[in-house]
């Protein structure tokens, strides 16, 4: 009998980081940027492993203070690889213009991310403004959720004495509860045409959605029109009064609550 209760002991503790594991993974394959420095041809541009303005370290920080263990996939994405992912987060897809040979989201990429969110997976989309980020390919995936990335620009910021210019204006509590004040910068809008979609956040001038969230499935997804919480707005590079490095706490909590669903 004890040699059964230590076998099924042994079996549940095998089980259980696939299963309770809180796993965010960032997106390594859509989003490949290379630049060459002195040591050769190396990565840049939202890395975990990023602590310049151009990563997403301070953001990593966060999540692992809230208990999630941080991950990458340099592969294409399929149910089976990111069935121990409970978030997964694709930012600003490449451009030829940034990448020889971009890996573009293709129909089957679409498929396999939309049964993985109807599964209970946690989905978030951070897309750019048009001249900078690969949205034709990308409409294919947020196509499965009602959702589109328009070719279009909102809050355009000139320069540094016009920050007000990139205001976001959140309108979902639940998801910033202290209501941040956000900055958004040069984003791309989201056209909407899953009538459970919700806005999370407008723009500066209160008539276009830039952030919004859809539950599918099991699972929910959360798209932006904008990598915002990479370390150069969350690290104090903007004036005091903006608040996006508490907005990314608050999004985090959210986010791990959704995991819970």
């Amino acid at each position: 009998m004890r040699r059964l209760v230590v076998l099924i002991t042994l079996f549940f503790l095998q089980i259980a980081p696939a299963t309770f594991a809180q796993t965010v993974t960032l997106d390594y394959y859509f989003n490949h940027e290379t630049h060459k420095t002195n040591k050769g041809t190396e990565r840049f541009h939202y890395l975990w492993t990023d602590d310049k303005d151009s990563g997403f370290s301070i953001w990593g920080d966060i999540f692992k203070a809230d208990g999630f263990k941080l991950d990458t996939l340099s592969v294409a994405p399929t149910i089976d690889n990111l069935r121990n992912t409970a978030v997964y987060i694709i930012v600003d897809p490449d451009t030829k213009k940034e990448t020889a040979k971009p890996n573009y989201i293709q129909n089957k990429d679409a498929d396999e991310i939309a049964a993985w969110v109807k599964t209970g997976g946690v989905l978030v989309l951070m897309a750019n403004d048009s001249a900078n980020v690969e949205l034709p390919h990308f409409n294919i995936l947020t196509a499965k959720f009602g959702l589109h990335f328009n070719n279009d620009l909102q809050n355009h910021v000139v320069d540094d004495k016009h920050f007000s210019d990139g205001i976001g204006l959140p309108v979902d509590k639940t998801i910033f509860p202290s209501a941040p004040k956000l900055f958004l910068k040069d984003v791309c809008s989201i056209g909407v045409t899953n009538p459970d979609a919700k806005a999370v956040i407008k723009s500066a001038d209160g008539k276009a959605d830039i952030a919004v969230i859809v539950k599918y499935g099991k699972g929910v997804v959360f798209a932006v029109g904008d990598p915002w919480l990479y370390n150069e707005y969350t690290n104090g590079r903007l004036p005091s009064a903006y608040e996006n490095d508490v907005a990314a706490k608050e999004f985090t909590t959210w986010l791990k609550k959704q995991t819970k669903r």
